[in-house]
């Protein structure tokens, strides 16, 4: 069980939760403070923990099962555990079944409004592994689907909608389609020769990388526009300075004629970002509440 256990959690990257999981909490603790004045309180944390848990779950899982057939034919991918035979399908159809109904009960015990929202986030969850069969737009929509944990935080505590939810949802979507696309370029050449689609394969690594960056440029207009559109302060700012720092940085790391140091750059460094601007958001609310 142990072993099983550890192959699936290799299999779906659990590691990668750092991506979303600190955003979510991040939409939790804004969404509470600006509207209701408050931290929001242990138990919403831990539902909301259990849904991102259930649904990246769910969703990585899926990615493998569809994706199997194509993750055997790509020498980058092959060995992953379903392709090597090192665990089974219905193995892992158990534990999607098992993920969604996290998922679920975790839903119920948050705002009616995601509950009512739910079947919108399965929907992204599900069609993603699908749309780079086609269209190269796959990284966008990888984008609109991480995107909603921290909407989904903000909705979860609050039960509604308010431009600054919908500023940092999108902020978090120019973010993820970034990174993607940057993590896409490994595989141009493998997805031109399959008939996959992607931006990279369509428009070239040099495209992707500048799509990128434009993106990530967004994302930091977005991150300042926040700033201004809550009870942040100083706290936070140094966040983002250390946040814009980390975005040179990894743009550094990659060029059209050199993707050795991708993994660094992919997850390296929007890892570190997600948790380093939760950090800072977070002193900055403690601080606030404080005073």
């Amino acid at each position: 069980m142990f072993t099983k256990l550890k192959i699936f959690l290799e299999m779906i990257k659990f590691e990668h939760s750092v991506f979303a999981l600190p955003f979510a909490f991040m939409g939790a603790i804004l969404g509470s403070v600006v509207l209701n004045g408050q931290l929001p309180s242990w138990m919403q944390i831990l539902w909301i923990t259990l849904a991102m848990v259930g649904a990246r779950t769910a969703a990585m899982s899926l990615n493998r099962v569809i994706d199997r057939a194509i993750d055997k034919k790509n020498p980058r991918t092959e060995n992953r555990a379903i392709p090597a035979g090192l665990i089974s399908i219905k193995q892992v159809s158990l534990y999607i079944i098992l993920s969604f109904a996290l998922l679920f009960w975790a839903t119920s015990n948050l705002s009616s409004l995601s509950m009512k929202l739910l079947p919108i986030a399965v929907f992204f969850l599900v069609i993603y592994s699908y749309t780079k069969r086609f269209t190269w737009a796959c990284h966008f929509v990888l984008g609109l689907t991480l995107g909603l944990a921290p909407l989904g935080g903000w909705i979860a505590v609050t039960g509604q909608f308010t431009w600054s939810s919908i500023v940092f949802y999108l902020t978090v979507v120019f973010w993820s389609t970034g990174f993607d696309l940057i993590y896409a370029c490994q595989d141009a050449d493998f997805d031109r020769k399959e008939g996959l689609y992607s931006l990279p394969s369509r428009f070239g690594i040099k495209a992707a990388l500048m799509t990128a960056r434009v993106l990530h440029a967004l994302t930091a207009v977005g991150l300042i526009t926040l700033f201004f559109m809550t009870h942040l302060s100083w706290f936070y700012l140094i966040g983002l300075v250390i946040a814009y720092i980390l975005l040179y940085k990894e743009h550094r790391l990659v060029s059209p004629n050199d993707l050795s140091k991708l993994n660094a750059a992919f997850f390296t460094m929007n890892g570190v970002l997600s948790l380093v601007v939760f950090a800072f958001t977070l002193l900055d609310v403690f601080v606030t509440q404080r005073t």
